[in-house]
């Protein structure tokens, strides 16, 4: 089952938000199917459990606190038993922990905000994640997402940083995680973006811009997993 790492070497890049959004999306698709998702809070902070204790969360997303370098591993392996995806919520440092997540790792999600300081950090993060790749002996797939981006302009850093990205071979997602509201609430209110009640038509349209938001995060990960989990040519033949 695929192992979605969230990581990032600085704290407060977006890691929580975009695990738990994630881990609702994923639920909300699969709860028809009786998919399950996993979410593993692997951060001392405990964020992803706190929203996980509030009401509304999905019956189909199960929680794994208060994970450490320990047992990180362990974790992961009962979670794939039990569900379809495995979100790792990481802590933001350099850890063993953390790269013992991402050597299990079929996809990781790097959270970067519009800034050269978060850019510097996803670059370390990088290097984490190859020192992974040696480790496990395989290639580990990743990607940058923008996160915390202002819905009404791009700014002039972001396409720059984007730019750097792209110069240096480093894949972006194309979806990046709007600055809304909506994503702020659930971690006061509990539950989902689907489920937030609007006071107003303009709170409305802002909560279904984040489910949309939401929804095309989750297929754009589904897309990488998607090529990651190919079998190459040769294992073909």
């Amino acid at each position: 089952m695929p192992v979605i790492v969230f990581a990032s070497s600085k704290g407060g890049a977006g890691k929580t938000t975009a695990a738990v959004v994630l881990a609702c999306e994923l639920a909300r698709q699969g709860k028809a199917k009786n998919i399950g998702v996993s979410l593993i809070d692997a951060d001392p902070n405990q964020h992803s459990a706190a929203w996980a204790k509030l009401d509304g969360k999905p019956d189909n997303i199960a929680l794994f606190e208060n994970v450490t370098e320990d047992n990180i591993l362990d974790v992961i392996e009962e979670a794939q038993q039990k569900t379809p995806f495995v979100l790792v919520d990481l802590e933001g440092v350099a850890s063993s922990a953390v790269v013992g997540a991402v050597s299990r790792a079929d996809l990781v999600i790097i959270p970067c905000q519009p800034s050269q300081n978060d850019a510097k950090e996803a670059a370390k993060t990088i290097k984490t994640i190859k020192y992974g790749a040696r480790i496990s002996g395989r290639e580990i797939p990743f990607s940058v997402m923008f996160t915390r981006l202002s819905a009404a302009i791009i700014t002039k850093t972001g396409k720059h940083l984007a730019a750097e990205f792209d110069g240096a071979g480093v894949d972006v997602f194309k979806c990046s995680l709007i600055d809304r509201e909506a994503f702020k609430s659930i971690f006061s209110f509990g539950g989902t973006v689907n489920d937030l009640e609007a006071s107003s038509n303009k709170a409305q349209s802002s909560i279904d811009k984040a489910a949309e938001n939401a929804r095309l995060f989750a297929e754009e990960v589904k897309q990488h997993l998607k090529r990651s989990l190919q079998p190459s040519k040769q294992e073909v033949a």
